[in-house]
């Protein structure tokens, strides 16, 4: 069971490593583009502000597109065989399960209770566009379970023997078809019980609209915790784009008031109560950080630089521009305890802030902040910012310790954490690890190497990745040599739990063992 999870957890974060590259290009693309920071040249309508544009919808790919993401790259960890094929049969699948979800709402709405008429960028219509297809919003989590069933349904048929005069529906064509039928039940199922859980989270907000700090506790957690679900949109736009505490959100309402708020010296929640449903942001700044000082001193010191590769950018992405998803994801399929610890924290110091005075716009990011709050607010408001800036960074001591005990405690495998020894290494393994004449050949002989330690490729049950580890099921461990022949050929450890290994190998992972593994076991 854990070797399944594992393989899980390793599979959902193959599209989170696209989450970072994308969050820096939106981030700096998005400074750039901004007229409070470099001034008139990226007005609307200048043709510097229109090359910026085109960069930045370029940079929003990723995010526009996630739950195609997760349901595609499930296929690439949980297939057993044919990977490529599962991937092509999870995309042909799951846009047929939005097809026949799209068509369910449009001929029966109104006994789903959803009106499809509704543009699906209006704040609580409960509906997305996904790959062209209106449909109804059910974020990553629908994408998981969708490619979940594909998943099964490849493993189950792909090899299946069909007789000779019906070989042509043999392989994926098999899985199209059988998936096919599976997944019309398990639309009308969405469709039915997807629209009574947004229903309940939109009318929970009327009760938070009106708790006080408490509400903006419940409002923070709930926003923070339902992000994979889909279910936190109908969390935050009653309150951001609708009249859920103001009249047209606390966004419009926010901008609509700014200079009346930058006039005056009154407090800045007296002026606007709304404002403590706008302060998701402070996790993004402060919360982000001390999570990633806890992945950094839990790991071993040896390992720290290749952690930071890793870390870094997300906690630029997150910090200025509020873009968390290389965090949320990655330590939501690590370790979920994780991420529902991170939702009570985030929640609890968003509710701190706000009952020592803490309001403003802060949705997103801090370039954000920058020039919609601490720019036009600060002369008669400094001292709101400054105790939000001391309450922050008691909270990123506080994510430290907390998460740093945990992950200890309960010996969670965040990124950079490895079970290695201290070792000399020898001059083949120098060779190995360090030969730029042939990149390809070292590869090649870096995977042959460690099929060899598992025994043949016979031996070899699946191949995934995570990371920084290689993930091996074998059918037969007593045939798998001992921790040394891996280290021979580069591996920095190896973590063994029953048929399920895992070889410690870096960041690269990815290219450097699981494609070349992969080659020599289909060859």
């Amino acid at each position: 069971m854990m070797a399944k999870i594992q393989r899980f957890g390793g599979a959902m974060f193959t599209p989170v490593l696209f989450f970072v590259f994308s969050g820096l290009i939106v981030s700096i693309v998005g400074a750039l583009n901004n007229p409070a920071l470099v001034g008139n040249i990226a007005e609307e309508g200048t043709n510097y502000h229109r090359v910026l544009s085109i960069i930045e919808s370029g940079g929003w790919t990723v995010f526009n597109n996630m739950p195609i993401l997760f349901a595609i790259g499930l296929p690439l960890g949980l297939a057993n065989k044919a990977k490529g094929r599962a991937v092509l049969e999870a995309f042909v699948l799951y846009m047929t399960f939005q097809s026949f979800l799209a068509a369910l709402l449009e001929n029966f709405g109104n006994f789903f209770r959803v009106d499809y008429s509704i543009d699906p960028g209006t704040a609580g219509s409960g509906l997305a566009m996904i790959g062209g297809v209106k449909t109804l919003d059910t974020g990553v989590l629908g994408a998981i379970i969708v490619a979940s069933i594909i998943v099964w349904v490849h493993n189950k048929f792909f090899e299946k023997q069909l007789p000779e005069w019906l070989g042509i529906f043999q392989g994926s064509s098999l899985v199209g078809a059988v998936g096919f039928f599976i997944l019309i039940p398990v639309a009308v199922v969405f469709a039915w019980l997807w629209p009574v859980l947004q229903d309940g989270v939109y009318h929970l907000s009327a009760f938070m609209a009106k708790s006080g700090s408490i509400g903006v506790f419940l409002y923070i957690f709930l926003e923070k915790a339902l992000l994979p679900t889909g279910l936190h949109h109908f969390i935050y736009a009653p309150f951001q784009f609708g009249p859920a505490v103001v009249e047209g959100g606390t966004t419009l309402y926010w901008f609509e008031h700014l200079q009346e708020f930058a006039a005056s010296k009154e407090s800045l929640k007296q002026l606007f109560p709304a404002g403590g449903f706008a302060l998701q942001g402070l996790s993004n700044y402060f919360g982000i950080p001390g999570i990633a000082l806890a992945f950094y001193f839990t790991t071993k010191k040896e390992n720290r630089k290749k952690l930071l590769a890793l870390i870094v950018p997300g906690i630029l992405t997150s910090v200025f521009a509020g873009i968390t998803e290389p965090f949320d994801y990655t330590f939501l399929f690590i370790a979920p305890v994780l991420f529902f610890v991170h939702a009570f924290l985030a929640a609890s110091f968003a509710a701190v802030s706000y009952i020592i005075g803490t309001v403003g716009n802060f949705g997103g990011g801090l370039i954000e902040a920058t020039t919609s709050t601490f720019i036009p607010l600060w002369t008669n408001h400094s001292t709101t910012f400054i105790n939000m800036f001391l309450v922050g960074f008691v909270s990123i001591l506080v994510y430290f310790i907390v998460f740093r005990f945990l992950i200890i405690k309960f010996d969670f495998k965040t990124p950079g954490r490895r079970e290695g020894e201290v070792q000399l290494y020898s001059k083949e393994d120098y060779k190995a690890k360090n030969n730029e004449s042939s990149t390809s050949t070292q590869y090649d002989y870096q995977a042959e190497g460690f099929l060899k330690a598992f025994g043949g490729s016979d031996n070899i049950e699946s191949v995934n990745n995570c990371a920084t580890r290689l993930r091996i099921q074998v059918k037969d461990p007593d045939k798998v040599k001992d921790d040394s022949s891996f280290k021979k050929y580069g591996a920095h450890g190896v973590v063994k739990n029953g048929n399920a290994f895992q070889v410690i190998v870096g960041l690269n992972v990815p290219a450097r063992c699981q494609v070349k593994c992969n080659k020599f076991i289909d060859s």
